[in-house]
Order: structure tokens, then sequence, then C-alpha cells
């Protein structure tokens, strides 16, 4: 199964915790593979995509996705 194909479920998880949480921070071995398979542009736009912000740590071994506030609706 490639990577592209689990990017799906990867992309529900974080909207499922974001829904609830602030912040959702992949740390998960099985997840941070996903994304680093992906070039940096195409995290972003698939942040951007969901309305969410992403934000990469300690040299990608931790990747945060937050909600964006400016896409928000009021």
């Amino acid at each position: 199964m490639g990577m592209n194909e689990l990017l799906p479920a990867l992309a529900a998880k974080i909207e499922k915790v974001l829904s609830i949480k602030p912040e959702y921070l992949v740390t998960q071995p099985a997840e941070l593979r996903i994304l680093r398979e992906m070039s940096e542009t195409d995290v972003s736009e698939l942040a951007r995509s969901h309305g969410w912000r992403v934000i990469r740590r300690l040299g990608g071994r931790q990747i945060e996705f937050y909600n964006d506030a400016s896409r928000r609706s009021l």
C-alpha cells in the first residue's frame, strides 16, 4: 500500500483531533513517514486545504498541525 493511499486516513485523524484540541502533534513513526515522503509544499497544501497551519519542529521529527484562525468563518 502506497503512502498516498494512507494520506486520507491521516488527514481524517488530524481533523478529528483538531475538532476537540487546539493542536495535533504528529510523532508516530508511521504518520511521520507519510508526511516525510511528501514535499514541504505538498504538506503545506494539505494543511491549507483543510484550514490548518503546519509547523515542523526538531528538524522534521515532530510536525504540528493547528486550526488556522484566519480561515475560520465567523
